[in-house]
C-alpha cells in the first residue's frame, strides 16, 4: 500500500499523478485501489507506463475523477478497484466524437475548423465552435508604429485520435495546422463529474524568421448569452480578485434600483424586480459589449472596456499580475477560461467581445495582439565569422559558437495549458478566485519522499540528514542554490513567452547583473544539468516550490531549447543569447534524462512526445558532428561509423534507450543499449577512451580502440545518473560497471596513479568539485574508506582545478549582498560567486556524495 498526499493543493477537477513501484513488488496486470483517509473506496483508473527488466511494474499512473477535497489516499495494487458512479464517456458517429464527464458535454468534429464544435451542460448549450486563432505579419512590427497588413487565420484539424477513452479519465488529441503553417497538437483532458477541461496547446514554430511574423495566437469560443443584460456579467482576474462587472450595470446609478438589486447584480445573482423609476430607464443605461485585459509585461496589465466597435475605449484600473481567469456569461450559466502562468508567460491577453449579444465571443490571447508581433530573426550580422577559425575566435571572446544559419528558430515549440469550464450561473468572486488557483497549480497527487527512495528511481540520492554540523552545512548550501535562483527569476525577471522556465547561466558582477547579453554566457539552455539537479532536489525534499520550479524547466528546455522538425529534429541547442542561437545542435540538450522525472510523476502525455522523438537518438549524429570545428582527424558522418562520444553522447543516447525499453519493451532499444554497454566494456580504456565508433545497421561499437581521450564535460550532462541506474539494474553486461568504475577512480587520482594505471597521466582534468561524486561512486562500490575521504576532499577544497576555477569552492560564506543606488536599475540582492553551472554541479555533487558516502563526511 502507498500513501499519497497533495503536493500543495487539492485537485478538486480531477487529477492524474504517477507512483514508483519497487522491482518484483507488483506484476504487470495487477489493478490498483484506490481509498480515501476515511476508508471510502475512490474509483481510479490506472496504467502501467514504465516497468522493470524483469517485467514487473516500475511506475504506474492513475486518474480520479472531480471529488470533494480530501487531504490523503492510499493506493493498494492487487485489488479491484470501485465501480464510478458518474463515468466518461466517448462515443463517435458520423465524424463526431461526443466526450461527456456526466456534468459537461462536448461534440468534437474529427476534421475542420473547431477543436470543439459545441459545449453543454445538461441540455443547455453554454459555448460553441472552440477554436485556435492566429495572426500573421509578413513584416516586423515598426518601431514607431504605422500600419502592417494582417492575416487572421483559424486553426484547421486534420487528425482526431481518442488517447484514453474512460471511465475516469479521457484523453483526446487533436493535430493540425494554423493555416499553412505552424503545426499544433491539442490534447483535451475529461475527468468524471468535472466541468472543467483542461487543454494542452503545443505549436512548432516552422516559419521563415526574415518573412514571418507571429502576431498573435490564440484560442477562441463563442458563448451563448440568453440572460437581460443586466444578468449577464463579466469577470476578468487581477492581482488578487477579480474586476466584477455586469454588461448593463445597475450600480453607482443617479436613481438607485434598490439595495438588493444592487447586492445581487454585484454577487451573480438575478437582479429580480427593478424599481419602476429605473427599469422604465434601462434603455439608456450604456451596455458595456466589449473587454480586454492586456499583459504587457511580468509587471503589469491593463484593462478596457467600450459599448461597441468604432466607439472610444475606457480604461480601468490596472494592476500589475492578473491571475489569467475570466468569466463571461449570465444568471443562467456561462464559461470561465484561463491560461495558466498568465502574467509569467506575458505577452497575453484576455478579451471578451459582444457580450450585450447573443453570443459573446472569449479568447485567450497565447500571444497578444497589442504587443508587436513575434520577431525570431538572429540577434547579429555574424560580425564576419564565416569560417570555423573565425568562430573559434570568436568563441574565445564571447563565449558563442556562432555559424551562419544555425541560428534559426525553426522547428522549436511552445506549449501553453488552458481550460475551460462550462458553469450553470455566474460563479461567487470566491469559486471564481479557486478556479483561477487550480489552473495555475493543478492539484497533484504525491508519494512520500521516503516511499520514493523505497521504490529504487532514478539512481543516487537519499533523504536529507542534517544530523552532524558539516551535513546541516551542505543542506543549507543546497537551500541556499534553490532559494537564490527563485529570487533571481522574480528580481531578473525571467519571464516572457520563450523564455518562462530557464535561468541564466553566467553572472556579471561589474554590471550587477547575468549576462544576458553575451555570447554563450546568456541563457542555460540545460548547460551542467540544471534539470537534474532540481529534480534530484524535489525527489529527496518533497518540496512544492522545488516541483514548481523544476516543472516550469521541464516545459520549457524540452521545448523551446530543442528542435522537433526539420534537419535537427530531436537535437537542441547550447546556451545563448537566444535559445536557439548556438551552432552547437546536441542530443545532451534534447537529453531524456531531463524528462523522465516529469514523466512519470504526472503521466503528463506532452512530455511523453518529448521522449517519443528520441525513439532512435542514435539517428541524429547522421545529421551533425558536433565537434566539426574542433577535429584533428578528418572525419564525415558514416552510418557504419559514427563519431559517438562515449560522455554526454552515450549518457544521452542510453537515457533514451533505457526509457524506451521501460516504457514500451522496446527491443531495439534495449539491444543497442546492452550492445553498446558491452562495447564500452570491451575498449581496453573503457570509458577512458572518449569517442568510439557507432555502426548504424548493427547497434554496436567498435572496440579496438586504444586511445585515451578525457573531456572535462563527459559526465556532467547526466553520464553518473544513467550509469548508477543502469549498474544498480544488474543487466548482465561484462565489463560495463569496471569500466566506469575505473573512470570514477581515475579521474581525480592523483597523476601518478594514473600514470601506473594507464601509462600516462590524463589531461583535461577540470571541475574538481563536480567529479568527486564519481570519486565518492567508486568508494562506495568499493567500499573504500580512503577514496571516501579523497572525495570528500576534492568536493571541499579547490584542488587543481586550473582550467575552471569553482568559485562556490573557494566561497566560504554563501552570503547575498545588496546592491542599492543609480548604478543599478533597481535594488537587488546578489550572490555573484554563483553560476549556473557551479550550482547544479554542487547541487548534483552534494546530494550524490550525502548518499554515498555521507557516513564518512564527519570522520572528514
Amino acid at each position: 500500500m502507498t500513501e499519497l498526499r497533495w503536493l500543495d493543493r487539492p485537485g478538486e477537477q480531477g487529477v492524474t499523478w504517477g507512483v514508483p513501484w519497487p522491482r518484483g513488488a507488483v506484476e504487470r496486470g495487477a489493478p490498483f485501489a484506490l481509498s480515501d483517509a476515511d476508508g471510502r473506496e475512490v474509483p481510479v483508473q490506472s496504467w502501467v507506463t514504465a516497468t522493470w527488466p524483469d517485467g514487473s511494474v516500475k511506475w504506474s499512473a492513475h486518474a480520479i475523477g472531480a471529488r470533494p477535497e480530501c487531504s490523503e489516499y492510499r493506493l493498494e495494487p492487487g485489488r479491484a478497484p470501485a465501480a464510478s458512479a458518474t463515468t466518461v464517456t466517448v462515443a463517435r458517429e458520423g465524424g463526431v466524437l461526443t466526450v461527456g464527464t456526466g456534468v459537461v458535454t462536448w461534440r468534437i468534429e474529427e476534421a475542420g475548423g473547431t477543436l470543439a464544435r459545441s459545449i453543454s451542460r445538461g441540455d443547455r448549450e453554454i459555448a460553441r465552435d472552440v477554436r485556435l486563432v492566429s495572426l500573421r505579419q509578413a513584416e516586423p512590427t515598426p518601431d514607431e508604429g504605422g500600419p502592417v497588413a494582417r492575416e487572421q487565420v483559424t486553426g484547421v484539424v486534420e487528425r482526431v485520435t481518442v488517447e484514453q477513452d474512460g471511465p475516469v479519465r479521457a484523453v483526446v488529441r487533436l493535430e493540425g495546422r494554423h493555416g499553412d503553417w505552424l503545426p499544433f497538437t491539442v490534447r483535451l483532458y475529461f475527468y468524471a463529474g468535472a466541468e472543467d477541461v483542461r487543454i494542452m496547446h503545443t505549436f512548432v514554430w516552422d516559419g521563415d524568421p526574415d518573412r514571418d511574423f507571429l502576431a498573435g495566437v490564440g484560442l477562441r469560443a463563442d458563448v451563448v448569452m440568453r440572460d437581460e443584460l443586466h444578468d449577464r456579467h463579466v469577470r476578468l482576474a487581477g492581482d488578487g480578485g477579480f474586476l466584477t462587472e455586469a454588461v448593463r450595470g445597475l450600480t453607482g446609478l443617479r436613481l438607485d434600483p434598490g439595495e438588493s438589486v444592487r447586492k445581487a447584480q454585484v454577487a451573480g445573482r438575478p437582479c429580480g424586480e427593478i424599481d419602476p423609476e429605473v427599469g422604465n430607464r434601462l434603455h439608456l443605461i450604456p451596455a458595456w459589449n466589449d473587454y480586454t485585459l492586456d499583459q504587457g509585461s511580468a509587471d503589469g496589465f491593463t484593462l478596457r472596456k467600450r459599448t461597441a466597435e468604432g466607439h472610444a475605449w475606457v480604461t480601468i484600473p490596472s494592476g500589475a499580475r492578473s491571475a489569467g481567469y475570466g468569466y463571461v456569461g449570465g444568471v443562467s450559466g456561462g464559461l470561465g477560461f484561463g491560461l495558466r502562468d498568465f502574467w509569467r508567460l506575458h505577452p497575453t491577453r484576455l478579451d471578451i467581445r459582444n457580450a450585450a449579444a447573443d453570443l459573446a465571443t472569449a479568447t485567450v490571447w497565447l500571444w497578444s495582439p497589442s504587443a508587436p508581433a513575434m520577431d525570431l530573426r538572429f540577434y547579429h550580422d555574424g560580425m564576419g565569422q564565416d569560417t570555423f577559425a573565425e568562430q573559434l575566435e570568436g568563441l574565445e571572446i564571447t563565449y558563442e559558437d556562432y555559424e551562419p544559419g544555425f541560428g534559426d528558430a525553426r522547428g522549436v515549440a511552445r506549449t501553453h495549458e488552458l481550460t475551460l469550464r462550462a458553469l450553470d450561473a455566474t460563479p461567487a468572486s470566491e469559486d471564481l478566485a479557486a478556479c483561477a488557483a487550480a489552473m495555475n497549480e493543478p492539484g497533484l497527487l504525491v508519494a512520500t519522499p521516503e516511499r520514493m527512495r523505497e521504490a529504487g528511481v532514478f539512481g543516487v540520492w537519499e533523504l536529507p540528514d542534517p544530523s552532524t554540523p558539516a551535513h546541516a552545512r551542505i543542506e543549507d548550501r543546497l537551500d541556499f542554490l534553490f532559494d537564490l535562483y527563485v529570487r533571481e527569476r522574480e528580481q531578473r525577471r525571467w519571464y516572457g513567452f520563450w523564455d518562462y522556465g530557464d535561468v541564466m547561466h553566467t553572472y556579471d558582477p561589474d554590471r550587477h547583473t547575468w549576462r544576458y547579453d553575451v555570447g554563450g554566457y546568456a541563457w542555460d539552455n540545460s548547460e551542467l544539468s540544471p534539470d537534474l539537479w532540481l529534480w534530484m532536489q524535489y525527489l529527496r525534499t518533497g518540496r512544492s516550490d522545488v516541483f514548481r520550479f523544476a516543472e516550469a524547466m521541464t516545459r520549457h528546455t524540452g521545448e523551446v531549447d530543442v528542435y522537433h522538425l526539420g534537419r535537427w529534429k530531436g537535437l537542441g541547442s547550447r546556451h545563448n543569447v537566444q535559445h536557439w542561437g548556438c551552432s552547437c545542435k546536441q542530443l545532451r540538450i534534447s537529453n531524456a534524462a531531463y524528462r523522465r522525472f516529469y514523466y512519470y510523476l504526472t503521466a503528463d502525455e506532452r512530455t511523453g512526445d518529448l521522449m517519443d522523438e528520441l525513439s532512435v537518438p542514435e539517428e541524429t549524429f547522421t545529421v551533425i558532428d558536433p565537434q566539426r570545428k574542433v577535429r584533428q582527424d578528418v572525419y564525415t558522418p558514416d552510418p557504419a561509423a559514427l563519431s559517438v562520444g562515449l560522455g554526454t553522447d552515450w549518457g544521452s543516447l542510453a537515457a533514451a534507450w533505457l526509457t524506451r525499453w521501460e516504457r514500451y519493451g522496446d527491443e531495439r532499444a534495449r539491444d543497442r543499449l546492452l550492445g553498446t554497454m558491452a562495447g564500452i566494456g570491451a575498449l581496453p580504456q573503457g570509458f577512458l577512451t572518449g569517442e568510439a565508433r557507432f555502426n548504424l545497421e548493427t547497434g554496436r561499437f567498435d572496440a579496438s580502440s586504444d586511445k585515451i581521450s578525457v573531456s572535462h564535460l563527459s559526465s556532467l550532462f547526466g553520464l553518473p545518473e544513467i550509469c548508477a541506474e543502469l549498474i544498480a539494474l544488474d543487466l548482465g553486461v561484462p565489463g560495463f560497471e569496471r569500466a566506469w568504475l575505473d573512470y570514477c577512480r581515475l579521474y581525480l587520482a592523483t597523476p601518478e596513479q594514473q600514470e601506473a594505471e594507464v601509462g600516462r597521466r590524463l589531461s583535461g582534468i577540470s571541475l574538481i568539485q563536480a567529479h568527486s561524486r564519481l570519486t565518492a561512486y567508486a568508494a562506495a562500490r568499493t567500499d573504500d574508506a580512503a577514496l571516501a575521504a579523497w572525495a570528500w576532499r576534492k568536493f571541499t577544497f579547490d584542488e587543481g582545478d586550473q582550467l575552471n576555477k569553482n568559485q562556490l569552492q573557494r566561497q566560504e560564506n554563501w552570503e547575498l549582498t545588496l546592491v542599492d543606488g543609480p548604478e543599478v536599475l533597481s535594488p537587488l540582492r546578489e550572490a555573484p560567486f554563483v553560476s549556473t553551472n557551479g550550482a547544479a554541479q554542487y547541487g548534483l555533487a552534494a546530494i550524490h556524495n550525502l548518499a554515498l558516502i555521507g557516513k564518512h563526511l564527519a570522520e572528514h
